[in-house]
């Protein structure tokens, strides 16, 4: 039988141009550690980033004309929901409250492009 092994990237689309903006956004506001990108692409347009402690990624690509659905969003889980509200605060990056989720504590960010991320910390099961 076969099986999902994991995820193992997520993919978002920026405007031509973003590229400095996403290394700012992603590499010093999040702290992602950036990642070479394979040959076959072309690096001015596209970055790696390393999400987490293990191998998965956040690959940022140019894509002009991009516009997702008001849901479309990442989230990515981190350890100190407040620290991290006031990392990125410090960083001139606004917080949008979230609904709350018994268990899930979790605000809302946008990237340099609109792109929505909830930051959330796992606290337990919700309900």
């Amino acid at each position: 039988m076969t099986t999902i092994v994991k995820l193992q990237h997520v993919s978002i689309p920026m405007p031509s141009g973003g590229m400095q903006a996403a290394r700012a956004f992603y590499g010093e506001s999040l702290g992602l550690e950036e990642k070479p990108v394979p040959s076959v692409f072309d690096s001015s347009r596209i970055a790696w980033f390393r999400l987490g402690d293990g191998d998965h990624e956040l690959h940022v690509f140019t894509e002009d004309g991009h516009g997702g659905s008001p849901g479309q969003h990442l989230c990515i889980e981190v350890d100190d929901l407040d620290g991290w509200r006031q990392r990125l605060k410090s960083s001139g990056v606004a917080i949008e409250d979230e609904t709350p989720i018994p268990g899930r504590p979790r605000f809302k960010i946008r990237d340099p492009f609109g792109n929505q991320i909830e930051v959330t910390q796992i606290e337990g099961e919700y309900n």
